[in-house]
């Protein structure tokens, strides 16, 4: 029997499995996380092996189960374990947390423009060329022309990183790390995804770059001469491991990067303990780097905002003022050149299916030789696209919900037409002897709404800590042009023929994160000393305030508001949180002494009388979640620190329409040097909220100079 369980073992491993079944029983990849790496004579992998040897009994077990060992930035292993396995290692000494491995999912010429940062905008070239952006994505196109060396110098002597980027993969002085995790077999992206938010963040200048003659202008990072290093945690149309990610971070850390740009995230927010981005995270923060996530993409309901903790930012998507449409929605490169083609309807291009099946293209309704050289308008969404592109069709036209609008690169000839629109298509086709259309190639129009959150952001309120505002803040991330592997077809079906493009048009939370993590790295080469925390508030506070009338979920899409990354580099005052302040903020949500040494190593204690509930952490944003309709009174206990001028004072003032009633104490703050820390109070009183969406209401507190403007949301909700 033991050797039957080791061949199953040897399976999974070398398979693309997460779990397996051996003792009738079903072994799953679980992460073991134990916090921080003990001092002294201590050898992370022996004592990882230990353990599955002792709860497996069986050392050669012990070396096929194991799947990975996190031992150069904090301590912990992933490994094939039954339920009762990972239950019994759960009570060892030293084990913080046994969850189940997930997978993660991955969540430009014009935007950097759009938000007031030219081309030309201020640099510090030397310092800017000092800084490394992690990123933890589906790996890398190294022969892209955003990520050429060209004038850049040598690589930073602080880099302790490597090149192990798999065959045929080579690394310069503008790439100059890569690594990849467990079922990849390179750094080179097969999906485009990472290609395209590592040079949203620090691509270089590509001039005339476009999709297709769309999106046409100078392609570019927020910061072009940052240093990259790329880590490659996802297996192609499966995901992104859960066990690969903390890998990843593991080693990001450790080699010395400066940000950590993750556009990947779960399906739903998990206990900070059990959450691969919230642990990675921490231990980043330990060593002064900021990681930067997405919101996620899973739409505008209550609370879908999927990464929550506090020492991360969280960014939410918005567009630009640039759409890209044709008749309908959608990206379409391909033209007609005026000619047209007979139109049928789905019913008309079927044999198989008959009734609503066959007029909403159900998946194997339509028949090749019926749609062959013929456009075909369908009653379904998505999946009717498919269908029609696989069966044959010359082209498609589908309805789209045009509060669900966003752009979408097509494989085919197609456009998205409201459903009003579909109906008089298809009346002209029941009405038509010989009914023939066109469909015209995409063309780019001014959006004077934007920025608005799109539909697909997911919104607060945080479900694990509810006084914890998240998402931080919005950026562009709609319709973004940016570097893409030249193999990879840019629609997301596999093309045949494929079109090759080195520019592709995106959109989601994935896109809109690399925008902060690059701001944030531009920010830090103009103010090389600060903590990763000042600059995690700079670009907060800094942000612009966005229209709730556009956005009726207010800062539970926006956060804060719009990036804005010039001023983001001259606050004034930060918010700066340590790590202490982060200990004894857990030690208020369930996490004991002997949990916090493990994680944070150390003496650290959990304090007898002093509490330091979320609410109070001080956070650039402040959010209170109160009790039903009755009235209440809450406050805020917040520290700022002046980086802006030596000798200055800061009044308060309360941006409210909501009926709030708020008081600052005190409502001036004087300074006489930099780095100089005064704390404030703010008390809010309220009637009672509505009983309206998250039954909400906000405010502003902004302290100015006269130069600087310092906003931080207030925010008050109830369930």
């Amino acid at each position: 029997m033991a050797n039957f369980r080791c061949a199953l073992f040897v399976l999974c491993i070398y398979g693309l499995y997460t779990s397996c079944v051996a003792d009738n029983q079903t072994r799953k990849v679980h992460i073991v996380y134990m916090g921080a790496l003990p001092t002294g004579d201590y050898s992370p992998a022996e004592h990882h092996l230990s353990i599955l040897s002792e709860v497996l009994e069986a050392g050669f077990l012990a070396q096929s189960s194991l799947v990975v060992s996190y031992k150069r930035s904090f301590n912990g292993f992933a490994a094939y374990l039954t339920d009762q396995e990972s239950q019994k290692i759960a009570n060892y000494e030293g084990v913080v947390s046994v969850f189940p491995s997930r997978y993660l999912q991955p969540r430009t010429t014009r935007s950097w423009d759009f938000m007031g940062f030219p081309e030309n905008v201020r640099r510090h070239s030397s310092n800017e060329s000092n800084v490394i952006i992690g990123v933890i994505d589906t790996g890398i196109s190294p022969e892209s022309e955003s990520f050429s060396d060209k004038n850049i110098g040598p690589v930073p002597t602080k880099w302790k990183g490597e090149c192990k980027g798999g065959k045929n993969f080579t690394c310069n002085n503008k790439l100059i790390g890569a690594r990849y995790y467990i079922f990849c077999d390179s750094t080179r992206d097969l999906e485009g995804h990472g290609t395209h938010t590592t040079s949203t963040a620090a691509g270089n200048l590509v001039k005339g770059a476009s999709f297709y003659g769309l999106a046409q202008g100078t392609a570019r990072g927020a910061v072009p001469s940052a240093r990259i290093a790329a880590y490659n945690v996802c297996i192609k149309n499966l995901g992104c491991p859960d066990q690969s990610i903390l890998a990843a971070f593991d080693d990001a850390i450790a080699d010395g990067v400066d940000f950590i740009t993750i556009s990947l995230g779960p399906y739903k927010p998990e206990r900070l303990e059990m959450d691969s981005l919230a642990i990675g995270a921490f231990h980043a923060m330990e060593k002064n780097i900021l990681t930067v996530t997405a919101a996620g993409n899973d739409g505008n309901s209550s609370g879908k905002v999927t990464a929550v903790a506090p020492w991360m930012l969280v960014v939410a998507a918005s567009n630009i003022d640039r759409n890209i449409i044709d008749k309908g929605i959608g990206i379409n490169s391909f033209n007609f050149n005026g000619s047209y083609f007979p139109l049928i309807t789905g019913r008309d291009g079927s044999k198989k299916c008959h009734g609503i099946a066959a007029a909403q293209c159900y998946s194997g309704c339509l028949d090749k030789q019926l749609v062959k050289g013929k456009i075909v308008v369908c009653n379904g969404t998505a999946e009717a696209l498919g269908e029609a592109f696989f069966a044959g069709a010359l082209g498609s036209i589908v309805p789209n919900d045009a509060d669900h609008n966003y752009t979408a690169v097509l494989p085919f000839p197609a456009s998205l037409l409201s459903p009003q629109d579909v109906s008089l298509v298809k009346a002209y086709v029941q009405s038509t002897k010989i009914p023939l259309t066109n469909i015209l190639k995409s063309e780019e129009v001014h959006d004077s709404e934007a920025p608005v959150v799109h539909y697909f952001s997911s919104r607060g309120p945080n479900r694990i800590l509810p006084e914890i505002l998240k998402p931080d803040l919005s950026a562009p991330g709609i319709a973004i042009l940016a570097a893409f592997p030249e193999g990879v077809s840019p629609s997301d079906v596999d093309e045949i023929p494929k079109r090759s493009v080195k520019y592709n048009i995106l959109s989601g939370t994935s896109m809109s994160t690399p925008h902060v993590s690059g701001a944030a790295a531009y920010v830090k080469s103009l103010n090389p000393s600060w903590s990763s925390s000042a600059i995690h508030s700079s670009l907060i506070t800094t942000a612009k305030q966005m229209d709730a009338s556009k956005n009726p979920d207010a800062e539970f899409a926006y956060g804060a508001g719009h990036l804005d990354p010039v001023n983001a580099a001259s606050p004034g005052l930060v918010y700066e949180t340590s790590k202490d302040e982060y200990i004894k903020m857990l030690c208020t949500i369930d996490f004991n002494t002997t949990k916090l040494r493990i994680i944070a190593g150390g003496n650290v204690t959990c304090p007898a009388g002093e509490k330091l509930t979320p609410k109070d952490l001080n956070y650039p944003t402040m959010t209170a979640y109160v009790a039903g309709n009755r009235p209440f009174t809450v406050s805020f206990s917040r520290r700022v620190t002046n980086v802006g001028l030596a000798d200055s004072i800061y009044k308060a003032n309360i941006i409210n329409t909501s009926q709030l009633n708020i008081t600052v104490e005190p409502h001036i703050l004087s300074f006489r040097s930099l780095n100089e820390k005064k704390t404030f109070r703010i008390i809010v009183k309220g009637k009672g909220l509505e009983l309206e969406r998250y039954r909400m209401k906000s405010a502003s507190l902004v302290w100015s100079d006269g130069v600087h403007k310092v906003r931080s949301p207030i925010v008050v909700y109830t369930k």
